[in-house]
């Protein structure tokens, strides 16, 4: 605290500062942070970056398609998921937050997009758009109630692409071709799983099949616990069990791609067709189902490639059991033909897919995927004095009307400190105003890379810094 003063009244005060200091040190010791919920997650603003090229790529690629962005409601009615979801899904059953409001309504925070995104078609009756199909894209948080572990949290990003009434196998393939497409131009290598779950009729006789096969205790047994209550309420989802001993229980199983009517395999057939054509790397997996209620035909998911980043072929195709070990799609979807109709609309064929954004970045950053430098300042503007820090910054709102990429510190007046930062965030040229530039209209030009500089009248520093940094 220093020396105490010699008179006593200036001592007084100082014993009387010090004892409130004190209580405030004891008062703030005693104060327990909150903390986040957990699963929850914080994005810090250097991540943001990454969050930035993954937004904007989707929205620059997806509008480019015709794709509308959308919002929808964070909260909604809890029937809403258990009607379109399936009250034995796990989103439902297990992972929904949940509660009952004030006016006694229950409601959910939103566990997934699509359910919300087409009662938002039916409510705004969007079939009557001149513009058919409906297409649309909608970016924003999801909640669930999950255990959270590397790449899942319970607060997490999704990207929704969605096409409302087009039934033709053209829509399924190109959704396959925009998802991959787009993580491809992120820089992410990927596959693509596909498989046909048929229709509901399809679907009721195969479990009818798959039951019968589960019969023989030696391949029950095989059955997680979990796999065996699955089994008991919607067999499909043994179908996606990630457990070994499942995987090893269905070796045997039959397949529901040849339990499909004709006319839903003659549909499979076109959309491998166009993939083919797309020269999109795809594996048919036979237990492909999702983990939803509602999907009918095609199912898809996109899956990073093992290998790319371990010194393998990237091209290489690897089989369907090493893809679904690593537990790690970064999305997926399909068709869902009877969803709009089922909850209280026309009948209208639909079909979409949706990709982690969180699950994307992680991915980014094992592949080693440089950062974007998209959104990183050509120009820092300096200033040294009171005057020229006023006249800074108004030609720094300038240089922003114009279109200009730049940066600044006007709270710095150290020149310095702030020619140190403009190196740090590597920008090409600081361009700099003292007093002495304030008299002569004139300002200072600095090549960071080389460390040249040049004084320019104001009237031609547009004109030399588009010359520069062409």
């Amino acid at each position: 605290m220093g020396r105490k003063p010699k008179n006593q009244s200036a001592n007084n005060a100082y014993q009387k500062h010090s004892k409130n200091t004190q209580d405030k040190n004891v008062f703030h010791s005693k104060v327990k942070m909150i903390s986040r919920l957990r699963g929850m997650r914080d994005i810090l603003p250097e991540e943001y970056v990454r969050w930035d090229e993954v937004i904007n790529q989707a929205r620059e690629l997806f509008k480019y398609y015709g794709f509308l962005e959308t919002d929808i409601p964070v909260l909604e009615s809890q029937s809403l998921y258990e009607k379109s979801t399936g009250k034995q899904t796990d989103v439902v059953s297990k992972e929904m937050f949940t509660f009952i409001d004030k006016d006694g309504d229950k409601v959910a925070l939103r566990p997934e997009a699509t359910p919300g995104v087409v009662r938002s078609y039916i409510e705004h009756g969007m079939f009557n758009r001149t513009f058919q199909p409906v297409k649309l894209l909608w970016i924003g948080n999801l909640f669930r109630r999950e255990k959270p572990q590397l790449g899942r949290n319970r607060q997490f990003s999704q990207i929704n692409v969605e096409i409302f009434g087009e039934a033709s196998a053209v829509a399924d393939a190109q959704l396959i071709m925009l998802g991959y497409q787009f993580l491809k131009e992120l820089g992410v290598t990927t596959q693509v799983q596909v498989n046909s779950i048929g229709d509901s009729l399809d679907r009721e006789e195969y479990v009818k099949k798959l039951i019968m096969y589960f019969r023989d205790r030696k391949i029950r047994a095989k059955l997680s616990v979990d796999d065996k209550k699955r089994l008991m309420k919607n067999p499909l989802r043994v179908l996606d069990s990630k457990d070994e001993g499942t995987q090893s229980a269905l070796e045997g199983a039959p397949q529901l791609i040849d339990n499909i009517n004709d006319e839903a395999r003659n549909h499979f057939i076109k959309v491998l067709e166009y993939l083919d054509e797309f020269d999109i790397p795809y594996i048919l997996n036979p237990f492909l189902v999702r983990g939803l209620d509602y999907y009918n035909r095609t199912v898809f998911e996109f899956w990073p490639m093992r290998g790319a980043n371990s010194g393998q072929n990237a091209d290489s195709a690897e089989s369907v059991e090493e893809a679904i070990s690593r537990q790690s799609a970064l999305g997926g979807g399909g068709r869902y033909d009877g969803l709009v109709e089922f909850m209280g609309g026309r009948p209208t064929p639909a079909c979409g897919f949706a990709l982690g954004i969180d699950r994307i970045i992680n991915r980014m950053k094992e592949e080693n995927v440089p950062m974007s430098s998209a959104g990183q300042p050509d120009i820092f503007v300096a200033q040294l004095g009171e005057a020229a820090k006023r006249q800074a910054m108004t030609f720094f709102e300038e240089l922003r009307k114009k279109g200009y990429k730049a940066q600044q510190n006007f709270v710095k007046d150290s020149l310095k400190a702030q020619l140190e930062m403009a190196h740090k965030i590597g920008a090409k040229l600081t361009l700099i105003i003292g007093q002495q530039e304030l008299v002569d209209k004139t300002v200072i030009i600095r090549d960071m890379e080389s460390g040249m500089q040049e004084v320019y009248a104001f009237s031609r520093v547009f004109e030399e810094i588009d010359k520069r940094l062409k």
